[in-house]
């Protein structure tokens, strides 16, 4: 089976950043609205590739800046949607939009954080997902899609709001995500993935 070609409308995902190690839930800047990126230059593509390599060497699919403890409403995202087709992009300021109450799927599948690891639990979400705001240079940016992608836009979003998935799952959920957390802690040390 052959890969797929990635999807990238506004440009590729900038490279050559460094890996930075995870901020965890609990921490401050993880449960607070993110500052508005109000200048698009090279702190911000240096901040924006230190993101990406980050994800990468984390095996995510998406990070929030608050995530490598920076106070700033952006994530980067490299995500496959429903058919498999990865999409990869830059949101700053994202705002989400999702379908009509009547009109809206419910997604049930497990979901996990790169800031709470080793722990996954179901999360309902809607099943698609529209994120707009502005690329790296302040271009004006859309993304939508289905899938594991609907559920990268939303989780994103949600951290440059300063709400953590386990925010939204009920309290059952949340000691079973705990518990596999703890159990996985040994696996996650402090400075990882760097």
């Amino acid at each position: 089976m052959t890969e797929q070609p990635v999807h990238a409308p506004y440009g590729p995902l900038p490279t050559g950043g460094t890996v930075r190690p995870m901020t965890r839930w609990g921490t401050p800047v993880m449960h607070r609205p993110q500052q508005l990126v109000t200048s698009y230059d090279e702190a911000l593509r240096t901040l924006v590739a230190d993101m990406v390599a980050t994800m990468y060497a984390a095996d995510g699919v998406g990070l929030a800046a608050c995530q490598i403890g920076v106070d700033q409403a952006v994530f980067v995202f490299d995500c496959p949607d429903e058919s498999g087709r990865r999409t990869v992009g830059v949101v700053c300021n994202p705002s989400l939009t999702l379908p009509p109450v009547g009109e809206r799927q419910l997604d049930e599948d497990d979901e996990g954080c790169l800031s709470f690891p080793g722990a996954f639990v179901e999360c309902a979400r809607p099943d698609f997902a529209t994120v707009t705001g502005f690329g790296l240079d302040g271009e004006p940016v859309t993304y939508s899609g289905d899938g594991l992608l609907a559920r990268c836009l939303q989780h994103e979003t949600d951290h440059t709001l300063g709400t953590v998935f386990g925010d939204r799952v009920p309290t059952k959920l949340r000691k079973k995500l705990q518990k596999a957390h703890d159990k996985a802690a040994d696996d996650f040390p402090a400075d990882w993935p760097a």
